[in-house]
């Protein structure tokens, strides 16, 4: 984080405090290994919990299988007319009370860890996406992301809060098989002969449920990424009555979802019975041939209803083993999508060897730069641009000609796909990115706002400003009347994006924000658009007085913009057609002539009267 400075000239990165608690672990980079595998570090870094959980846990199960033992030696010693039988019934309420504690502290630690790890991966998620650059944002859907890190994270983390507990429980099998082979082999040979049917059907179950499963997760992604362009575009579906036509969307969405539940469904009603069922015929068996077998051996009671305890012992984790296939499945359709956001490159990079931009005096200058969207045309072909520092441009254009992509390289939210782009003749592939947007504040021309109060959002970029400092910065962008009209003033909180403002009011409140942080450099993209007449008059006399010393960009929609610049430069197919004063771009280039003539006004003409103009290129 930078320490600010009283002019905002100099950068200087400083380490702070913060509040952020840091995930623990990390995901290892092995893309194609398993999930397991790659959330190892995750799971190791609270090792210690999740062990000492999971070794609890075991001695609670150990201690159960202790108990058909002792009830086969009291019916034994009953059936052999010893009366003493208290000391069993002791023992198995000390038995009890023991696998209680035990199995209560071993859940609490899990679900600890457990909780712990969602965390650690949500955070993971969050700081991949707060790094990832505006390319990846411009392919992905908010419901999608909002999907993974929500509903994928939570299936990763029911997963490793139930399947270790249920895994320990299942190794309750051999040791309760070695138990029933100390008092009879051919009785535990036989009870346990129906364990690898149900290994193979547990298998066959997990190859059928993978698919299902991340198409469940992928369809629920559609679902919340529906809610979400109907919730922010409610204005919209409302203006055209569409409310009928989201329902329609919505239910076919939702049908897709329950058609992928059904099949789910269908997967588990089919194997888990089969699975559940497997022990309850192994203790069939043992009834049957058992009881054949010791018919007329003695102490036949006590062994038979041992090792039918022990059967019933083993039904709990049998039967919860279905339930840990579906959960790995989910939970490993789940870490993948998680895992192509975490594994995503981002483009927009520092070099090991960047250094920071600690003075900006300003100067911009793009060199053959070459550039296009993913998978869309190339915007820029070839753009030659020099502006020096202080100066103000305005960058004009038909649509598409790529004013806004201009602005974008210069705050490096993308990288020039050849060519270089430069601030004081320095590469900004060789600055750190932080040190350069320190420079920068960029005023779109549909500006975003944030559920919070508009002290804090004009001072975003400089949340230690003083209230002094917010509201000169609100009276130079002529805020401060309607702020102070409100019942709350400063503390008023705005709705969601700011849409409890009218437009005008929001692009007043981001050009408060700009200029709080004093930036060198000033990039206004048509950010007077939605402000009525007088306003943007009032405000144009502010950012001429605020530009001096300051570079400033603005991309001109409309002639009245223009009167912020010294000079305008005309872009079409991506270069540079035509650079000068705007009265001597009207006199001699018919395209700038047929951009803006029709629509010139008085203060499209040179309106910060008094500043020093730049000659023609």
């Amino acid at each position: 984080m930078p320490r600010e400075s009283p002019d905002g000239s100099r950068f200087e990165p400083v380490a702070v405090e913060s509040r952020y608690d840091a995930p623990r672990g990390h995901v290892l980079s092995a893309p194609g290994r398993s999930w397991l595998l790659r959330a190892w570090p995750l799971i190791r870094a609270h090792r210690r919990a999740f062990s000492v959980s999971l070794l609890l846990a075991f001695v609670g199960l150990s201690l159960s299988a202790l108990a058909p033992d002792i009830l086969r030696l009291a019916i034994d010693h009953a059936l052999s007319g010893d009366r003493g039988l208290g000391r069993y019934a002791v023992a198995l309420a000390t038995l009890a009370v023991a696998v209680a504690v035990a199995n209560g502290f071993a859940l609490t630690l899990l679900i600890r860890v457990a909780n712990r790890i969602e965390f650690d991966l949500r955070a993971l998620i969050y700081e991949k996406l707060a790094r990832l650059d505006p390319q990846f944002y411009d392919s992905s859907s908010t419901g999608e992301l909002m999907s993974r890190a929500n509903s994928d994270v939570r299936a990763v983390q029911l997963y490793l809060a139930f399947a270790p507990s249920i895994v320990v429980q299942c190794s309750i099998a051999p040791i309760a098989f070695v138990l029933m082979l100390l008092v009879n082999v051919p009785l535990a040979l036989l009870t346990m002969a129906t364990v690898p049917a149900t290994f193979w059907i547990g298998l066959q179950m997990r190859r059928r449920m993978y698919p299902v499963s991340w198409m469940i997760q992928a369809r629920l992604a559609e679902v919340a990424n529906l809610v979400d362009e109907s919730v922010g575009g409610v204005r919209v579906v409302k203006a055209f009555a569409a409310e009928q036509h989201q329902l329609d969307e919505l239910a076919r969405t939702a049908e897709r979802v329950r058609w992928a539940y059904t099949r789910d469904s269908d997967i588990r009603a089919l194997w888990a019975p089969l699975m559940e069922s497997l022990p309850r015929m192994g203790l069939a068996l043992l009834l049957i041939v058992g009881g054949l077998i010791e018919l007329h051996a003695r102490h036949a009671v006590g062994v038979l209803i041992s090792f039918s305890s022990y059967v019933l012992l083993l039904q709990s984790p049998f039967r919860q083993l279905g339930m840990v296939v579906m959960m790995s499945q989910r939970a490993s359709a789940s870490a993948e999508r998680i895992y192509e956001i975490i594994d995503r490159p981002a483009t927009v990079t520092d070099r090991p060897n960047a250094r920071a931009l600690e003075h900006c005096r300003g100067a911009i200058s793009f060199s053959d730069v070459r550039f296009g969207y993913a998978e869309g045309a190339e915007v820029l072909r070839g753009l030659t641009l020099d502006i020096t520092a202080g100066e103000s441009v305005a960058i004009v254009g038909s649509a598409g000609s790529g004013k806004s992509t201009i602005a974008r390289l210069i705050a490096r939210l993308y990288d020039a796909d050849s060519g270089v782009v430069a601030v004081d003749g320095h590469d900004l592939r060789e600055l750190q990115t932080a040190s350069l947007r320190h420079h920068i504040a960029h005023v779109p021309d549909e500006p975003f706002l944030f559920s919070a109060s508009l002290h804090d959002n004009i001072a975003y970029g400089r949340p230690g400003a003083t209230r002094a400092e917010v509201v000169a910065a609100a009276r130079a962008a002529q805020a401060d009347g309607f702020i102070r009209g409100l019942a709350d003033g400063y503390e008023t909180i705005i709705g969601e994006r700011g849409y409890t403002l009218s437009g005008g009011q929001r692009q007043r409140v981001a050009i408060a924000r700009a200029l709080l942080v004093k930036p060198r450099i000033l990039l206004l993209d048509d950010a007077t658009s939605a402000i009525d007449v007088h306003t943007e008059q009032l405000i144009h006399t502010a950012l001429s007085g605020l530009q001096r010393d300051r570079t400033t960009v603005v991309l001109a929609h409309r002639p009245s913009t223009i009167g912020l610049a010294d000079r305008v430069v005309m872009i079409e197919d991506g270069r540079v057609v035509a650079d000068g004063r705007h009265a001597e771009m009207l006199a001699q280039h018919p395209g700038y002539r047929a951009l803006f003539g029709a629509l010139a006004d008085p203060r499209s003409q040179p309106a910060a009267a008094g500043r020093p103009q730049t000659a023609s290129a």
